[in-house]
């Protein structure tokens, strides 16, 4: 197609497609493209979508706003098969703010017909302390506090009418401290009672951000603090669905060519979706069933399966893989050694997972992993492996040894990732020296399980083991 013929092409709009708008009753926080590919595909594909829609905050940046303000919204869904790609327009978002826009944040959140405010801030955005409450060391959360003690806990402003001037007299840096402000604007504003949802992938995220939030407001105003108690749910759930980092102006040029409109902003992801979610919603909520969420009391058991089955095989392929010349998982999962490797890690989760018939699930994640055109890149998964390894690995190990079996695929999972360490492909841990092409010795093998888990190292027979998968793996790199 050649540059003249792009232009030509009618912009993708509500007008063009005769798509109408939903009326906003969900607010996001993080606007990227998990959450394009995710929440705000599930809600529109909700048998009721056209009573949700969803007005977006970004992070920081104004691209997203420049790029779906002129299409309504509306942008490309790309689902990138193995065997082609499928194109969908998503309109449940109806407007498109920046992350900074503070004065159209709290008067979004406060707005009664809103009933959710849902967050991918990534978990860097919650600035936590290691023990996972807010890091008052941290400049930008003590500003914060100081901030939002003198605007809610001094009283400035009493009623929703000075909510555009509070919100213009304080302008939180921190993502919890908007969301505070945003709440308190409800609370003055009598809007009723809202439901939080973080969709970061995160452990317990809904947990985490109940009680950073709560930490907050009991330092800023006792009266706001037990109005979120009463008032606010916080959802928690488990998300999952690959969305790589695309080129802009390549993926619009391949929509442009499939469909015939222009669109500045399209996303790419698998066809895998998945999302589980824990918690009550006090004003509502989309029929997000009927577009294949599910609904759970206990969320443990799923997050488990995603951490430690989904998650634990990219950490150890991260490491692995690229040892044995592989860039991205789909090539990895083809190599009968990682592959090997993998499939007994799993036959491990299996065992601490007997809530689950995981025959499907398996199977699902092979396909995902061996999807060619979907490109993870296994340099990006190794960032932090360490701990990772911690988070993903390791329970299932100490679950497994307390049980009184051998653990013997976490053994393989963690001596795989040892010679990622040693060969400088992931992240060593504090302490450790990279060995580069030499051969892992005993004092390193004691140190890099110590780095993990001291009660591993303590553990005679699973050394033992260990050290038998270390110089097994390492003869297959002969």
């Amino acid at each position: 197609m050649t540059q003249s013929t792009a232009t030509a092409l009618p912009r993708l709009s509500r007008e063009g497609t005769g798509v109408t708008t939903p009326p906003a009753r969900i607010v996001h926080l993080g606007l990227g493209s998990f959450q394009r590919a995710h929440q705000a595909w599930y809600t529109a594909r909700a048998s009721d979508a056209d009573q949700w829609g969803i007005v977006a905050f970004t992070g920081r940046s104004r691209d997203l706003v420049d790029r779906l303000t002129p299409q309504d919204g509306l942008y490309t869904l790309v689902e990138r098969g193995a065997a082609g790609d499928r194109f969908e327009i998503v309109p449940s978002i109806v407007r498109v703010e920046a992350g900074d826009a503070v004065t159209a944040f709290v008067e979004a959140v406060a707005d009664p017909d809103v009933a959710i405010l849902t967050l991918t801030i990534t978990e860097a955005g919650y600035r936590l302390a290691a023990d996972r409450t807010p890091d008052f060391d941290d400049p930008a959360v003590a500003s914060d506090l100081t901030l939002l003690r003198t605007v809610i806990g001094g009283g400035v402003a009493s009623g929703s009418g000075d909510l555009a001037g509070r919100a213009d007299d304080a302008r939180p840096a921190t993502a919890l401290g908007r969301i505070l402000l945003a709440l308190d604007a409800r609370r003055r504003a009598e809007a009723g009672p809202i439901a939080l949802v973080s969709c970061d992938n995160l452990p317990d995220n809904g947990g985490i951000l109940e009680r950073a939030l709560a930490d907050l407001a009991e330092r800023v105003s006792p009266e706001l603090a037990g109005w979120l108690e009463h008032s606010v749910s916080v959802v928690s759930t488990s998300v999952d669905r690959i969305t790589p980092a695309i080129d802009s102006e390549a993926e619009s040029a391949v929509v442009a060519h499939e469909t015939g409109w222009l669109d500045a902003a399209p996303v790419v992801t698998e066809p895998f979706s998945d999302w589980v979610l824990s918690g009550d919603f006090p004003a509502g909520r989309p029929d997000w069933e009927s577009a294949g969420a599910r609904f759970v009391d206990d969320l443990e058991p799923w997050e488990n399966r995603k951490l430690w089955m989904l998650n634990g095989a990219h950490t150890l392929l991260a490491a692995f893989g690229q040892v044995r010349g592989h860039a991205v998982v789909s090539t990895a999962i083809e190599d009968p050694v990682c592959r090997e490797v993998v499939e007994a890690l799993w036959d491990d989760d299996a065992r601490q997972l007997p809530a689950f018939d995981l025959a499907e699930y398996r199977a699902a994640l092979l396909e995902r992993f061996r999807n060619p055109r979907i490109e993870h890149r296994l340099s990006q998964i190794a960032l932090d492996s360490t701990t990772k390894m911690r988070l993903r690995i390791v329970p299932v190990a100490l679950a497994e040894l307390a049980a009184g079996r051998s653990a013997g695929g976490c053994a393989a999972a963690i001596t795989a990732w040892m010679i990622g360490v040693g060969a400088g492909v992931v992240p060593k841990p504090e302490g450790i020296r990279s060995h580069g092409a030499d051969r892992i010795g005993a004092e390193t093998t004691t140190g890099l399980l110590n780095a993990l888990e001291p009660a591993l190292t303590a553990d005679v027979g699973f050394v033992a083991r260990v050290t038998t998968a270390l110089a097994r793996l390492e003869t297959s790199l002969a």
